[in-house]
């Protein structure tokens, strides 16, 4: 059976991850701020939750972000911007979840292949972005995704095995969407873990620290 450890998982993506993985027949352990007392932000609480794991985990997804401190939203324009507001969705979505990865190294199988999939967003794309503003969400989701680059390298000198990617989910109806309507609609969090958990499935060690949406097709950095 596999096992596999998914970080973020009273999220609705991440619960939805977890009844995928346990559907496919993983034995998931499972880890959050309201379940754990997880704080992204404390380098100890990380440290404490993730040291008391034993592994090795050959799955793992990470479904950690914000898009706004609570009671705001993202900027829509450059004068908008403040500096705390910044500091907190990068604490979060980027510092947070590089604290989480650098324990990767020790809870993944030294032999044998391991999949890790930390979920990013679209919006993080420098070349696809064309509409601006979002600008503290979407600088937060770029270093996110220059982190997991750059811990697929290390990870493939120790790990050769070790598949780590950043995973945009497509727009899913839950509390993070809510007040945003697109167009093309959005999916059920059911139906993107469903698609997630196939991309990192067909992951190759060839297309690690890479950026994939949930159909598998490449984004750009």
């Amino acid at each position: 059976m596999m096992e596999a450890l998914v970080i973020g998982a009273s999220g609705g993506i991440g619960r939805a991850v977890v009844d995928e993985m346990r559907a496919r027949g993983g034995n998931v352990t499972t880890l959050s701020r309201s379940d754990d007392g997880l704080d992204v932000t404390d380098p100890a609480s990380v440290a404490l939750a993730l040291g008391a794991l034993e592994g090795p985990f050959q799955a793992v997804f990470v479904s950690i972000g914000i898009l706004a401190p609570e009671g705001s939203g993202p900027e829509k324009q450059l004068s908008a911007i403040d500096g705390a507001a910044m500091a907190r969705v990068f604490a979060v979505n980027t510092i947070g979840v590089a604290l989480i990865l650098s324990h990767l190294p020790r809870l993944l199988p030294k032999k044998g292949r391991s999949v890790t999939g930390v979920l990013s967003a679209r919006v993080g794309s420098i070349g696809d972005n064309r509409i601006g503003g979002w600008h503290s969400y979407r600088a937060s989701k770029a270093a996110l995704n220059q982190i997991v680059h750059g811990a697929a390298i290390e990870l493939g000198r120790s790990h050769r095995e070790a598949v780590i990617a950043a995973l945009h989910p497509g727009t899913v109806a839950t509390q993070f969407t809510e007040g945003y309507d697109p167009a093309h609609g959005k999916s059920t969090p059911e139906e993107a873990a469903r698609n997630l958990l196939d991309v990192m499935e067909c992951l190759t060690q060839a297309q690690s620290g890479g950026f994939f949406d949930y159909a598998g097709r490449e984004i750009p950095w």
